[in-house]
């Protein structure tokens, strides 16, 4: 009964939710191990879930070592669920309000220095139709802050380079206009008018194509990411989000405010945002130890 009720599930979230396919797919595998911890249990209908059930199973996923965010997004996923059981009249409540979430620690973003992004830049062969792609890419997650699946998801109707902006559907089905500057105009304006060309093999409105003239999947661009890190022999870490956290924290440590910053991330919060205050107050310390002679304590 209980997956029956998981495929009824799928297609409501489906049809009434703004929900990215990434992140659709990610709470229905949350759901279908939940589903698959309940099986074996021998629990088959909504009534039976009891609270016990559910701190039973988050054990269970403690004992696998998942992290705090880990259990959090999933007890998100169950929440919905629950709450759908509760809608169809299926339980009388939903217990998992009722449940306390894990804290979370706040974690300090990766950030790449200027220095680093310079040589990340650098790195990139502009001489073919594939490297004045790459170009342009990481000057927009880099120059504008942008989210992969925002990169990813541009079409060419998105772009206004002369007026200096693009638009950008993000989180939530939320549409903002972010500014673009000059070296990603320049390497937009390249790669569109010998770079993109080359590769379209049939029209499609994405603009990042990959050498197939298909639009640049998640996979792909996180491949050649990690290639042009190794090749700029960078030791952090690097990711699309790495980018968008250096790209917020170049402009703090500026002295832009963060007002400014959380519009052109797409903050709902102005709490996500100060996440990155943070990093600069870490920095600052660091700097403060290496340079000051009264930072550090004679043994």
């Amino acid at each position: 009964m209980l997956k029956q009720l998981l495929k009824e599930y799928e297609y409501e979230i489906k049809a009434t939710t703004h929900l990215s396919k990434n992140s659709t797919s990610a709470y229905l595998s949350d759901l279908k191990q939940y589903i698959a911890y309940l099986d074996k249990k021998l629990i088959t209908t909504p009534e039976a879930i009891t609270k016990h059930t559910i701190k039973q199973y988050l054990m269970v996923l403690r004992k696998r070592h998942a992290s705090p965010s880990t259990v959090s997004r999933k007890l998100s996923a169950l929440k919905g669920f629950h709450q759908f059981l509760v809608d169809e009249k299926l339980i009388d409540d939903n217990i998992i309000l009722h449940v306390h979430r894990p804290k979370q620690e706040k974690r300090l973003p990766d950030i790449l220095s200027i220095e680093e992004m310079e040589k990340l830049i650098h790195v990139i062969d502009t001489s073919t139709p594939l490297g004045k792609r790459n170009l342009a890419m990481l000057e927009l997650l880099y120059g504008s802050g942008l989210r992969i699946s925002e990169l990813l998801n541009l079409t060419t109707n998105d772009l206004h380079i002369n007026q200096g902006v693009i638009n950008v559907d993000g989180k939530g089905g939320k549409e903002r206009i972010v500014p673009i500057g000059s070296e990603a105009q320049s390497a937009l304006k390249t790669y569109l008018e010998s770079g993109r060309l080359q590769l379209s093999k049939v029209p499609t409105p994405q603009v990042f194509l990959n050498h197939h003239g298909k639009p640049l999947s998640r996979i792909g661009f996180f491949k050649l990411l990690k290639n042009l890190a190794q090749k700029a022999d960078i030791q952090k870490k690097v990711s699309p989000h790495t980018l968008r956290h250096s790209f917020a924290s170049h402009l703090l440590e500026a002295g832009v405010d963060l007002r400014y910053v959380q519009e052109m991330l797409g903050h709902s919060s102005i709490s996500t945002t100060e996440l990155y205050t943070h990093i600069n107050k870490k920095q600052l310390i660091a700097v403060y130890d290496n340079y000051h002679p009264h930072a550090k304590r004679r043994d």
